[in-house]
């Protein structure tokens, strides 16, 4: 039954993480239809190094030229002059941000955060944004036009990331419209932004949990993390080609109708808000750790 659990959450990580849909509302609607317990938002994070691999192998051209680039400009002391080396540093600054959002909001994030009702709300609000930009937008710009005002616009719309049913992908492609980026160029860079993001998280979640993580069998997050390295490589294949002539719409229409399912299944009590034996665990801890823990 693990193993099988760990296929699916592994496709569904694979399939959402790159497509603007909310990879955390998958994996929180999907296993609470199935009866099955919420792995937690660490053993999300953890599975995130499969796709993570997948976005090293798929752009494995641009990252060598990026590495290249930016070692080159600094022995030419061309710097900013250089696309690689700009591009390179933009990079890093939009990570910046969602670091440091990340660390001062990671209890909420573990927590509250992932009641079904909040990640309704963020599917149906990242939607509408989406909507917006894909409307004002001027999808002009290439990835060697992006600016260091556009590295810190989207940088900080990638902080939306943090609310569990945003989508990484989708915050960060729509920053990348609002900044007059091409759609799949926005999905490029996105990807390409996610690389020192996702390492961080991934890697500091399997450090930070690693006792939790490693209780039961290991077996079942290595082929969860695999899976979703083979899937997701053909979903960062399938978004960038699709987006070359054709909008969001029908993501941001599949994330309201998702939403409003959730509500729905929620209201009626098919499904919980929160997982049950999650709360059950809240409830046992000492008032005083639960006072510490709202402070």
């Amino acid at each position: 039954m693990e193993f099988l659990q760990a296929i699916v959450f592994g496709i569904i990580q694979g399939l959402t993480e790159f497509i603007p849909i909310s990879s955390t509302a998958h994996l929180r609607i999907i296993p609470a239809l199935l009866g099955w317990t919420d792995k937690g938002a660490a053993f999300t994070a953890v599975i995130q190094i499969g796709t993570l691999i997948a976005t090293f192998i798929y752009f494995r051209k641009d990252i060598v030229e990026l590495v290249s680039g930016f070692f080159k400009a600094i022995e030419d002391k061309t710097y900013f002059g250089n696309t690689y080396f700009r591009l390179s540093m933009l990079l890093i600054l939009g990570t910046i941000p969602i670091g440091i959002f990340g660390l001062l909001l990671k209890n909420y994030i573990k927590g509250g955060a992932r009641g079904l009702y909040v990640i309704s709300a963020s599917l149906i609000l990242i939607a509408v944004l989406l909507f917006i930009a894909e409307k004002v937008a001027s999808k002009k710009k290439n990835l060697e036009d992006v600016t260091i005002k556009d590295g810190i616009i989207i940088g900080f719309a990638q902080v939306l990331a943090l609310i569990p049913g945003s989508s990484r992908s989708g915050v960060t492609i729509m920053g990348g419209l609002f900044c007059g980026l091409k759609r799949d160029v926005a999905a490029r860079y996105s990807f390409l932004l996610s690389i020192p993001a996702v390492t961080i998280s991934g890697f500091y979640e399997l450090y930070d949990e690693r006792a939790h993580l490693l209780n039961g069998s290991i077996i079942p997050i290595i082929v969860a993390t695999l899976v979703a390295g083979i899937v997701g490589y053909y979903a960062i294949d399938f978004l960038l080609k699709f987006l070359k002539t054709k909008s969001n719409l029908v993501f941001i229409v599949y994330r309201i109708v998702l939403a409003i399912i959730i509500i729905i299944l929620v209201a009626r009590g098919i499904i919980p808000n929160y997982d049950p034996e999650e709360n059950n665990v809240k409830d046992k801890k000492p008032k005083a750790e639960l006072i510490q823990g709202n402070m």
